[in-house]
Formats: C-alpha cells, structure tokens, sequence
C-alpha cells in the first residue's frame, strides 16, 4: 500500500508521547488505554494518519522541487 506521509515531525513526536502517557494509563486505570499507546505509536511510527487524510490535512512541511526550469 502506497501512502503520503501527512505526520509532521512535531506532531510525531507529540503521537509518542501521547503513546507513553496512554501506556502508563493502561496499567493505572483500564487495559483499553492501551487501544490508543498502540494507535499513536503506529501513526507516529509510519507518519500517516488515516483521520488527517479523511478530513484533508497534513502537518508535513512542503517539499520545495529542486528542479529549476530552464528556458
């Protein structure tokens, strides 16, 4: 399966450690918690959400080309 990377890097890194904050609340309060550690670390991981391309928006900076046009 071919995806378009649409998890900037500030967002990853917000996905892990939402992971780690879920992972500890799996322990604490309810086994479902881990439902979510599992779910931030894979979209942080892959650095594709399904929500964000469902509603059409990326946190990835534009990729300026390095091709010029020559005339």
């Amino acid at each position: 399966m071919k995806y378009n990377e649409n998890v900037g890097t500030f967002d990853q890194y917000i996905r892990y450690f939402l992971a780690i904050v879920f992972l500890v609340l799996s322990f604490v309060f309810n086994l479902w918690f881990f439902v979510g550690t599992i779910i931030m670390f894979v979209t942080g991981y892959f650095k594709f959400s399904g929500f964000y391309k469902l509603i059409g928006i990326s946190t990835c900076k534009i990729k300026e080309s390095s091709e010029e046009d020559v005339d």
